[in-house]
C-alpha cells in the first residue's frame, strides 16, 4: 500500500531519519564540549528539546535547497554547496527565533561549533550512503507481465526515480513467444508466461505485475494461479502504479477497482477537523496578511487599466458552481474574443506584475475568503472552469469523482505536477487527485501544505 505522506520512498524516510540524529547528535556533543556540562546538567538546562528545535529548523532548511530529493543524484560539489546553503538558512531562522524567544538558546558558541560538527558530520554521512546505495541490490525487483500502455509508463516512471526507490525493473513478459526479446524500454521482452517461475528464481523476482488490461482474455488464468500456489507473488499494475508514483491509473481502470480498492474513506471526523483548521487559518490569515493584500492591489491597480481583482465561475464540491476571487494578472478582457483557453507558459495576456504575482501565488491569496465561506478548503483538487469541465468529464475517464471534495488552494497535484495547460496535463493531474481523495488524511495535508510553501518559495510552478 502506499504511504500516508504521499509515497515517501523507504530510501528517503531513512535518510531524513538518519540525518536527524546525525544532526541531533552533532548539536548535543557542542553543548557538551562548549559548555563544560554533563549529561545531566544538559537535561536540567533542557538542552535536549533546544537541540530537537535546532535539528527540525536544520532538515526544514535542508528540506528546502532539495537535499531529501532524491529521485536525481546531483554532483558532491553542487551538493556541498546545497548543505552550506541550507545550514545558513538554518542560522538566519535560528537567529529570528532567538531574538523573539531567546529561552530557546542553548548557549553562546555552540551552534558555531555545531555548524562546523553538522557540516561534516552530514557531508561523511551522504558520502557513504551514497556508497553503499550504488553497491547495494535494488529494494524491490519487478517483472512486468504485458507491454500494455500502463506497463511501459510504470516501467518509466520507475526507471526515472530508480535511485530514490531502489526498484530495478527486470523486464516485461509476453504472451506471444515471437516478442521475445523486442525492446521496450530497458530491458525489453525476456520471456513467455510459461518461463515465469523459471525468471523469477533466475532473476530473484520479488514480485510479478499484472495489468488489467493485458488479463482481460489473454492471459492463461488458470496457469497464473497455479504459479501464485507455487510462491510466486503477483500484483495489480494499478496498486503497484499508486505505491510507486503517488498516482492513480485511470486509463483502462475499471470502476470495479475503484469499488473493491481501499482507502476513499469518508470520514467525518477527519472532515471535521479538517473544516475546522481551513476556517481558523482562513480567519487568522485575513488578519495577519491583511497589509500584504492592500499592497498587491495597489500594485495591480497602478501597473495596468482594470479592476484590482478578477472573479471567475469554477466547479466545487458535489459539482456546484462558485465565484473565485483572483487578484487580476492578465490584460482587461483578455478572453473577451477568444472564450475561455487554458494558460500557457509566457502567456502573453499577463501583465508585467501579474508575471510576478502567478509566479509567487500571490494572485491566489483573496481565495482566503473562499476558505473561510467553507467553499474551498487549503488543500484539495484545483478547482476548473465549468467550460473546462464539461469537456474533460468527456474526455477523461472518472474526471467527475474528484468533485467528491471541496476544492483546494493548494492540492497534491500542485505538488507533484507542473502547471496544466492542456487535456493530458488534466489527465495527470486527476491521477494524483484520484490519490489524494483515496488516501486523505491530516498528515498527508500538512505534507502538502509544506511542499507548497516550498514551490512559493522557490516560485516553482506557477505561470
Amino acid at each position: 500500500m502506499s504511504t500516508p505522506l504521499g509515497s515517501i520512498a523507504p530510501r528517503t524516510l531513512a535518510v531524513a531519519v538518519t540525518d536527524h540524529l546525525v544532526i541531533y547528535g552533532a548539536v548535543l556533543l557542542s553543548a557538551r564540549l562548549r559548555l563544560g556540562m554533563g549529561w545531566s546538567d544538559l537535561i536540567l538546562a533542557h538542552v535536549f528539546i533546544k537541540a530537537f528545535l535546532v535539528a527540525c529548523v536544520c532538515q526544514l532548511c535542508l528540506y528546502y535547497v532539495d537535499l531529501y530529493d532524491l529521485r536525481n543524484t546531483v554532483p558532491r560539489q553542487e551538493a556541498a554547496i546545497r548543505l552550506v546553503q541550507g545550514l545558513g538558512a538554518t542560522s538566519f531562522v535560528l537567529a529570528v527565533l532567538y531574538f523573539w524567544v531567546p529561552t530557546l538558546m542553548i548557549g553562546r558558541g555552540v551552534f558555531v561549533i555545531a555548524s562546523a560538527l553538522v557540516l561534516i558530520s552530514l557531508a561523511i554521512w551522504r558520502l557513504l550512503f551514497d556508497w553503499v546505495a550504488r553497491l547495494a541490490s535494488p529494494r524491490e525487483r519487478l517483472l512486468l507481465l504485458g507491454t500494455s500502455q500502463g506497463s511501459v509508463a510504470l516501467a518509466r516512471e520507475l526507471f526515472e526515480r530508480r535511485n530514490e526507490l531502489g526498484v530495478d525493473i527486470v523486464g516485461f513478459i509476453d504472451p506471444d513467444p515471437l516478442k521475445v526479446g523486442t525492446p521496450v524500454l530497458n530491458p525489453g521482452v525476456i520471456g513467455t508466461i510459461e518461463q515465469i517461475p523459471d525468471i523469477v528464481r533466475t532473476h530473484d523476482v520479488n514480485r510479478v505485475v499484472v495489468g488489467l488490461s493485458d488479463a482481460r482474455g489473454m492471459l492463461p488464468m488458470d496457469q497464473l494461479l497455479e504459479m501464485k500456489f507455487d510462491g510466486v507473488q503477483f500484483d495489480h499494475l494499478a496498486s503497484i502504479y499508486e505505491e510507486y508514483t503517488g498516482k492513480i491509473a485511470v486509463e483502462n481502470l475499471r470502476p470495479s477497482w475503484f469499488i473493491f480498492s481501499t482507502g476513499f474513506k469518508k470520514s467525518i471526523y477527519v472532515h471535521g477537523i479538517k473544516r475546522g483548521i481551513d476556517a481558523a487559518i482562513a480567519a487568522v490569515a485575513l488578519l495577519v496578511v491583511s497589509p500584504l493584500l492592500l499592497l498587491i492591489a495597489l500594485a495591480v491597480k497602478v501597473s495596468s487599466r482594470g479592476p484590482v481583482f478578477y472573479h471567475q465561475q469554477r466547479v466545487g464540491a458535489h459539482g456546484r458552481v462558485f465565484t473565485i476571487h483572483k487578484y487580476r494578472s492578465m490584460q482587461t478582457d483578455a478572453e473577451a474574443a477568444t472564450g475561455a483557453v487554458w494558460a500557457t507558459k509566457n502567456d502573453s495576456r499577463v501583465t508585467r506584475i501579474g508575471r510576478f504575482l502567478r509566479r509567487s501565488r500571490l494572485d491566489e491569496l483573496p481565495q482566503i475568503w473562499n476558505i473561510l465561506k467553507g467553499e474551498m478548503s487549503l488543500v484539495g483538487p484545483r478547482p476548473e472552469r465549468p467550460e473546462f469541465v464539461r469537456d474533460l468529464t468527456e474526455q477523461i475517464p472518472f474526471y467527475r469523482e474528484r468533485h467528491v471534495l471541496r476544492p483546494g488552494l493548494t492540492g497534491w497535484a500542485q505538488v507533484r505536477y507542473t502547471y496544466g495547460a492542456n487535456v493530458e496535463d488534466a489527465l495527470e493531474k486527476l491521477q494524483y487527485d484520484l490519490y489524494y481523495i483515496k488516501n486523505i488524511s491530516l498528515a498527508l495535508d500538512l505534507f502538502i501544505i509544506f511542499a507548497t510553501a516550498k514551490a512559493v518559495i522557490l516560485r516553482r510552478g506557477g505561470q
